[in-house]
Parts: structure tokens; sequence; C-alpha cells
């Protein structure tokens, strides 16, 4: 049994039924799914309730309350703070989405190859990442986007660069652990190509775990995003962003305070959310040690 009281779930094509049963059944899951789910509804429906531009400067209705038309009052520059929270949500998510799923198509294949091949690739790739490893990663993103110049385009090139290194470490520890079992061996003497081995045999194994940390990263990377905006490095003015709207109201924070109160509670609520969520499938697909 699991830390939720759950059983432990194989990954297979038969199981996933099961898998999403016990997702519906895990309180720590159906909490972030929830919060994340109602930010997703809120973020999509936002622009119909809410007509108001993002980026339109008004300076004679600069720092107003909430109100009918302004749900959530207005900037310092007298723009509908409702309307860029939920616009950001659009580039932070979408921006974070989309980072995952880039880090996933390098970090994965190469992870693959380097613990089934071994020798000279293992040890390319293990070069790299030491190198890697020497600063934090934080540190080296804003490294190289301060090099390639601040911009969002940068800033996803900058992440991926750097996030990459983690998704070939699982994979390929589970590839070294995976490749002398017998079901490996007995494909092997049945004929079957390297390709073959990694799609049918392996992939299926790196499934699990990698879900679980993609799920983990990406409140990670929502962070590092924000953080990158906030500095400057990310998305920049008028663009709306979670963590350049911080930015934004750093000046006017005892003066009107929600300017950074509500995009720094949005952050919060989707990363926790989506460490609700890694947390709660660590334990229905009982991935541990990675």
């Amino acid at each position: 049994m699991n830390g939720s009281g759950s059983a432990a779930v194989p990954f297979t094509r038969h199981a996933r039924p099961t898998v999403f049963g016990s997702m519906l059944r895990d309180p720590m899951v159906m909490t972030g799914m929830s919060i994340l789910l109602a930010m997703l509804i809120l973020t999509l429906a936002g622009p119909f309730l809410i007509a108001n531009d993002p980026v339109t400067v008004n300076m004679s209705e600069r720092l107003l309350p909430p109100s009918w038309e302004y749900p959530l009052g207005t900037d310092h520059l007298g723009r509908c703070l409702f309307t860029r929270l939920v616009t950001g949500a659009e580039t932070t998510l979408g921006i974070s989405a989309l980072i995952i799923v880039m880090v996933m198509l390098i970090g994965i294949p190469s992870g693959l190859l380097s613990g089934y091949i071994g020798g000279r690739v293992d040890a390319l790739l293990m070069r790299i990442v030491d190198g890697m490893s020497v600063l934090p990663d934080f540190m080296l993103v804003i490294a190289i986007s301060g090099f390639l110049g601040p911009n969002l385009q940068n800033m996803i090139i900058a992440i991926v660069l750097i996030n990459w290194i983690g998704y070939a470490r699982v994979v390929r520890s589970i590839v070294l652990s995976e490749r002398e079992k017998e079901y490996v061996w007995a494909a092997r003497v049945a004929g079957c190509s390297m390709w073959t081995i990694l799609r049918r045999h392996l992939l299926p194994q790196i499934i699990p775990p990698v879900l679980v940390f993609a799920a983990l990263d990406i409140g990670k990377t929502i962070l590092v995003i924000s953080g990158l905006s906030y500095l400057g490095l990310g998305a920049q003015p008028p663009s709306p962003e979670w963590g350049a709207m911080l930015n934004d109201g750093r000046t006017y924070f005892q003066t009107a305070p929600q300017l950074m109160i509500y995009p720094g509670v949005a952050i919060m609520l989707v990363v926790i959310s989506l460490n609700l969520i890694g947390e709660g499938l660590r334990d229905i697909l009982d991935v541990r040690g990675q």
C-alpha cells in the first residue's frame, strides 16, 4: 500500500482505466486537479466574460478598486487586472507546457540511447550532465537568458537547454536497471532490433516515472518562467505574464499590494495543484527512488 492508501497500479494498456480510477479516488490528486481545472476554466472563459484589452493604457483609470467593469480593479497604467491575469495564465501555462514537451522530446531519447548503448555514448552524455551540474539550474538559465537576450523565445531556449538533463538522467537510470532483465534478453534472442526493444519493451517502463517527473517539473518550470520575467529576462512589457506582473507591481507594493498579490496567488495555486497531482501520481504508480 502506498502513502495515500491506494495500491500501486502497473502502468499497462489494460491498467489505464484502473490508474484513472485510482486518481479519482485519491484526495491529493483530486484536490490538485480541481484547483487546476478551475483555473483553466477561468482562463478559457475569462475573455468572454470581461472584454477589456490587457495592454491598452488608460491613465485616467489607474489603480481603480474592483467593479463590474474591472472585477479585480486596474493597475498603475489603468489596465484591467483580471484580463491581464487571465491572459497571463495563457502565456505562463502555455509556455510551461511547451517547454515540458520540448525537454521530453530531447531528454527521453537521450536517456534511452545512453542507458541502452552505454560505452562512449553514455560517457559523453554523463560528461555533459556533470559539466552542467556544476552550478544550480536557475543560475545557468539566468546566464544563458542574459547572454541570448531578454525575450520569451530566448528564455524558452535557455530553460530547455538545462531542463532536458533531468529527464535524461531519470530515463537512463531506469534503462540501466532494465536492460539486463530477462524480457530484454528474450527480445534480443528473438532477433528484435535495438529500436524495437527501445520502443516496445523499454519505453513503456519509463512512462510512470517520467509522468510523475513532468507533473512535478512543470510547477518548477512555472516558477522559473515567472522568476525570469520578474528579473526582466522573460516576457517584456506590455505582454501580460504573471512574473512580469509581479515586477510591474513591485514599486506599488505598499500603496497597491494587489498588483503583486493577484499574480503571486495565481502562481502559488498552480504550483501547489501540480505538486499535489505529481505526488498523488507517484503514490498511485508506485514510483519511488527515481
